[in-house]
């Protein structure tokens, strides 16, 4: 039943895993894998009432895992070297040149053994019924039916850097200290990079100040040591190496890209590459001379005005009113439905390729990250214009 990463095939495997299995077979620089595929998502599905989002979710969780498959998956993971592995959703639907659903569905990493892996193939099966992946496929007039859900097994890169290229004419780089998931999930504003042709034509350093790295089957998530937190996580030779394997990997893949990697030992490892959905703001156009507005990363561009609407975590949500401008210390994909209400975005940490940036921008949603102090400097219901372009917050 299980298929080799490098034989991946959109029709099988998904749109995640088949784009790392066309590079794998092109001799790019991916770890390792196999798949789950969809066929195995039908049979655990079939005959279950999916009729009800959160009913279907738990009636995936709480079934076993076939016998067969977790033999398999055990046999497939000596083959892995029973290394540590990451396990992550490879929907039909996502990473295609019409959206991303980034961050809608599940990943687990540092996996260790076939049970746990069996578990956490089942939990990616039931993300597809979570709130915010069906919100996300509502907003994007795709609620007609469900996605395919593959499962993509890889071994875990455990990675001293890690980080996001976005390609185009310029080339794009963000990073940080540890695994990525810093990084996509917006808890630290990472360090970032722009390559015009041979050269770094910009530098800006981030504040990294926790990192999330592999502690045994689990991921934890660390304070940074105050050197590295001054200093850049990447040298000008790497980042041009990252730069020259993004150009690589557009080629190949014939469009702009938005590609994460991870840095182990000193080298590159690609993990995922998708096409880009909706471009970034200029970021030369982030400068202002309006000394009383706040200023942050450009994430999404756009205009809006909206009362703001402090928001401190879930238990907020029900504060949120349509046309209300968010602004929180940072959001995760659980965050999503709120941006099917708000008129635009304001983040204290951040990049703009975290998942929240991405499905901004897809949405259509102003949105400026990184601004610091954002939740104290912008009170609650104070009314403000958001420049996701020129990243800007006026108070109005």
């Amino acid at each position: 039943m299980l298929i080799d990463l490098a034989g991946a095939v959109a029709a099988t495997s998904g749109g995640k895993a088949a784009v790392l299995g066309r590079l794998l077979r092109a001799g790019l620089p991916v770890p390792l894998g196999f798949v789950v595929p969809t066929s195995a998502y039908g049979q655990a599905v079939a005959g279950l009432d999916l009729s009800d989002a959160g009913a279907a979710r738990q009636l995936i969780l709480r079934a076993p895992s076939a016998p067969a498959l977790v033999d398999e998956i055990a046999q497939a993971l000596v083959r892995l070297d029973g290394r540590p592995v990451a396990v992550r959703s490879s929907a039909t639907s996502e990473d295609t040149a019409e959206a991303t659903a980034a961050g809608q569905h599940d990943t687990f990493l540092g996996v260790i053994g076939a049970d746990r892996v069996a578990d956490a193939v089942r939990s990616c099966w039931a993300s597809v019924w979570s709130e915010r992946a069906v919100e996300y496929r509502r907003r994007r007039a795709a609620d007609a039916g469900h996605p395919a859900m593959a499962v993509l097994v890889q071994q875990l890169v455990d990675a001293e850097v890690a980080g996001v290229t976005f390609t185009g004419s310029d080339i794009r780089i963000e990073g940080s200290w540890g695994l990525g998931e810093s990084i996509v999930g917006g808890q630290v504003t990472p360090d970032s990079w722009t390559v015009s042709g041979d050269a770094v034509t910009h530098r800006s350093l981030g504040e990294k100040a926790v990192r999330a790295d592999r502690q045994g089957g689990e991921v934890i998530t660390r304070k940074v040591d105050i050197a590295d937190r001054s200093r850049f996580c990447l040298s000008d030779e790497e980042v041009l190496r990252l730069a020259s394997l993004g150009r690589e990997t557009a080629r190949l893949l014939q469009g702009p890209q938005d590609i994460e990697w991870a840095i182990a030992e000193g080298r590159i490892w690609l993990l995922q590459a998708r096409p880009i959905t909706s471009a970034l703001p200029d970021t030369a156009s982030s400068a202002t001379g309006d000394t009383t507005a706040l200023t942050g990363t450009p994430g999404s561009p756009g205009i809006a005005r909206g009362p703001v609407r402090l928001v401190h975590g879930p238990g907020d949500f029900g504060r949120v009113h349509t046309g209300d401008v968010l602004v929180c210390r940072t959001t995760d994909p659980a965050w999503t439905p709120l941006f099917g209400v708000v008129a635009a975005v304001v983040t204290e940490t951040g990049g703009m390729l975290s998942h929240a940036a991405i499905v901004a921008r897809e949405q259509g949603l102003p949105a400026v990250l990184a601004v610091r102090e954002a939740m104290t400097a912008l009170p609650d219901n104070a009314m403000v214009e958001v420049d996701g372009s020129a990243g800007r917050i006026t108070l109005l």
